[in-house]
């Protein structure tokens, strides 16, 4: 059994140092939300700070009649609410149903630089 003291020295002859520091930003918890639903954005800033990462939902959850609102929606928090480092995503909808180049086109060319990951189904 290795002890405690070793942990951060390398296993092998060569090989490099553990690494000490995560490489990226952790993404534990995660809130997903409905963008086309005034009353869940407007406690958006509230939930940031508790969460690492906000994912506006695209896809599955939104009925068919409220996609657009929905888009319309993830665009406005991407553009106006600051999220601290809260990381933004999006669930788009899926690559053979009618909205996916809308939600594509849409987001990525208003919000594409604030959005740190695009899910696709």
């Amino acid at each position: 059994m290795r002890s405690p003291k070793d942990y951060f020295q390398p296993l092998a002859v060569g090989a490099p140092a553990p690494v000490r520091e995560i490489p990226f930003r952790p993404s534990r918890m995660i809130h997903f939300f409905p963008p086309h639903l005034d009353k869940v954005v407007a406690k958006l800033p509230a939930i940031a700070p508790s969460v690492d990462v906000l994912l506006g939902n695209l896809e599955d959850a939104i009925p068919a009649d409220s996609k657009e609102a929905a888009r319309a929606g993830l665009i406005k928090v991407g553009k106006e609410m600051a999220l601290g480092d809260t990381q933004l995503w999006t669930r788009i909808n899926s690559l053979d149903s009618p909205w996916c180049l809308d939600d594509l086109t849409a987001v990525v060319g208003e919000i594409g630089d604030r959005l740190d990951v695009i899910m696709v189904p």
